[in-house]
């Protein structure tokens, strides 16, 4: 038999009753509480910068759990949602009014209602969570609305009436302007409890609401202005574009055979 301090040494001392592991490599975990006032976002970013300055081992890495770990992902799919939402909205409309272009003309209107959405959210001192992407999300099929109701009135008149581009975007401004407000103004006083309400819950309910409203003011402030204007110029772009193409690819239908000639 060996004696145990022919391999090794023992003393009293303190050590942890277990060993916690992430995967196959130990782990400890760090619980930190937010300050007053400040966000998930500035305590993160302020946790990084601070693991980047204390210059700790290649060998050790650190990663978010919990809370801030899905905060994480959320922004990290945050793109995604947005591009993908756009995509499908552009192949409907596509699909809708036979057009490549003019779907650009409606998704025009959208960023100004993020940068309303975005400004709100500041004005108010919320912060850009999930919830006011929702908004952001609910925005997209809200505010495009103003431009389908005056494109497809434009088209319509340009396709089957024959006016120019430019009456018939005239006309569809003029005569698509009350129903625009109407459906506006019931979209946002809808929203104005969310961005107004108290009691319970009402924190998470609050950015949905602040984002919508803003989001809407500032689109309908700007887009009954900005796309006629899209309209007209995307129009021309569509024109030139086709007569490009049918320089390039001259097509040109085959002639039916002569009939033969008939004895006189």
């Amino acid at each position: 038999m060996v004696p145990l301090a022919v391999i090794s040494h023992y003393l009293p001392g303190n050590t942890p009753l277990a060993v916690n592991h992430q995967g196959t490599f130990v782990a400890t975990t760090i619980s930190f509480n937010l300050a007053p006032n400040a966000s998930l976002s500035t305590a993160t970013a302020a946790i990084r910068r601070a693991t980047d300055e204390i210059g700790m081992p290649t060998t050790i890495h650190g990663s978010f759990q919990g809370t801030a770990r899905t905060f994480e992902q959320s922004l990290s799919n945050e793109p995604v949602l947005i591009l993908a939402a756009l995509a499908a909205v552009y192949i409907v409309l596509g699909i809708l009014y036979e057009s490549f272009i003019h779907p650009v003309t409606i998704l025009s209107t959208l960023p100004s209602a993020g940068v309303g959405a975005v400004l709100a959210l500041l004005v108010f001192h919320s912060e850009f969570s999930i919830i006011a992407l929702i908004g952001v999300i609910l925005l997209i099929g809200i505010v495009k609305k103003n431009a389908i109701m005056m494109i497809d009135f434009a088209l319509e008149s340009q396709r089957h009436q024959g006016h120019s581009p430019r009456d018939a975007i005239y006309s569809a401004s003029m005569m698509r302007f009350r129903p625009i407000m109407m459906t506006t103004m019931a979209a946002m006083l809808g929203a104005l409890p969310l961005a107004l309400g108290t009691g319970d819950g009402a924190e998470m309910r609050q950015p949905l609401g602040i984002s919508i409203v803003g989001g809407l003011i500032v689109s309908q402030m700007l887009t009954l202005y900005t796309t006629p204007v899209m309209y007209l110029y995307l129009d021309r772009f569509g024109t030139w574009c086709s007569q490009l193409w049918s320089r390039l690819y001259p097509y040109s239908a085959p002639s039916a055979p002569a009939a033969p000639a008939q004895p006189q």
